[in-house]
């Protein structure tokens, strides 16, 4: 084999050709030029696994490709989420972000990811806020009741979530490290079983997305309190938010997202974000999001990265404030 200085030379050329080659063709439309994967770390059928179907479904329409989703579960989507951030940073692997990638980051120190590290941002899509609710029985009347009887009553309040490390459990520490009050944590496999037991009177309290709880709401066996966030749900326009319940500055959002592996090509991300924020600003996309009690957040990678950094911030302030030890 010639391995002399200006065949060396040579081969370093073609290799830097044909990199160069490479971000050429993804900047001028090669990419997607076969099917794309979006990963969605939790079971089918889930309000995650949904909006990642329509993401799939919608992309592939505005692109001109095929977008298919994969459901890798366990540890409260820590598997497929480690999955996504050990594949190839071309493109072809994404990962549909929903709040436990956040939360279960900040609390389990095995999730084995970093969400600022080990991925690179491609825009966000929606968020909404999960509404806190009890029982008609309780006689729990509102959010400062509800400290009140907590705080008369330390641990005798149980609450149910849908399981350790996430938004659902975290909800409720960052509320009991803002009141200084105990209620006891039960957590559950999902927030369907947590509520039933609610409504048998084990529980006094859960939290859940708005589609989730409002049939049972609208039933009146199940009281809602307050929404999650600073701001009124317009999906829930008689339901106060939490700076209206007497908690300034509280403001917990379930959101949805979609991230690619670290070091994706800036090409392809730019042509994954400006197909993405044209999927959420589709009137079906925006009609279906309204059902799903969710605002459209459309917006640059650059706006994802912060979002998730702060999300992440808070949220492993908390963690460390509550003392939290989670396996």
């Amino acid at each position: 084999m010639n391995n002399t200085p200006i065949s060396r030379r040579i081969s370093l050329v073609t290799m830097l050709c044909a990199g160069l080659f490479q971000v050429q063709a993804f900047a001028q439309g090669g990419f997607p030029d076969k099917p794309v994967k979006i990963v969605v770390p939790f079971a089918p059928g889930a309000g995650t696994d949904a909006m990642g179907r329509l993401m799939a479904q919608k992309l592939g329409e505005v692109m001109g490709g095929s977008f298919v989703v994969e459901n890798r579960t366990g540890a409260s989507g820590a598997i497929g989420t480690q999955y996504v951030a050990q594949q190839p940073a071309d493109g072809y692997t994404l990962l549909l972000v929903a709040s436990p990638f956040t939360t279960v980051a900040a609390s389990l120190p095995t999730a084995g990811y970093d969400p600022i590290k080990s991925f690179t941002p491609v825009g966000m899509i929606a968020s909404g806020p999960l509404v806190w609710a009890t029982t008609p029985q309780t006689g729990i009347a509102s959010m400062q009741d509800l400290v009140a009887k907590a705080k008369a009553r330390p641990g005798a309040l149980n609450y149910g979530s849908a399981g350790a490390g996430g938004v659902n459990h975290l909800v409720l520490e960052l509320l009991k490290a803002r009141t200084g009050t105990f209620i006891t944590h039960i957590p559950y496999r999902g927030v369907a079983p947590a509520t039933m037991d609610m409504i048998s009177g084990q529980l006094q309290l859960v939290t859940g997305t708005i589609p989730a709880l409002l049939p049972m709401i609208k039933e009146g066996r199940v009281k809602p309190l307050a929404v999650t966030s600073a701001k009124r749900s317009s999906a829930m326009p008689d339901v106060p938010s939490m700076t209206e319940a007497g908690f300034k500055g509280f403001d917990v959002q379930n959101f949805f997202a979609l991230a690619a592996p670290a070091g994706t090509p800036a090409a392809v991300i730019e042509k994954l974000n400006t197909a993405l924020n044209k999927v959420v600003a589709l009137p079906e996309v925006q009609a279906r999001f309204k059902l799903d009690a969710v605002d459209a957040m459309p917006g640059t990678p650059a706006a994802q990265t912060r979002f998730i950094e702060a999300d992440y911030q808070a949220w492993r302030d908390v963690v460390r404030s509550q003392n939290l030890k989670i396996e």
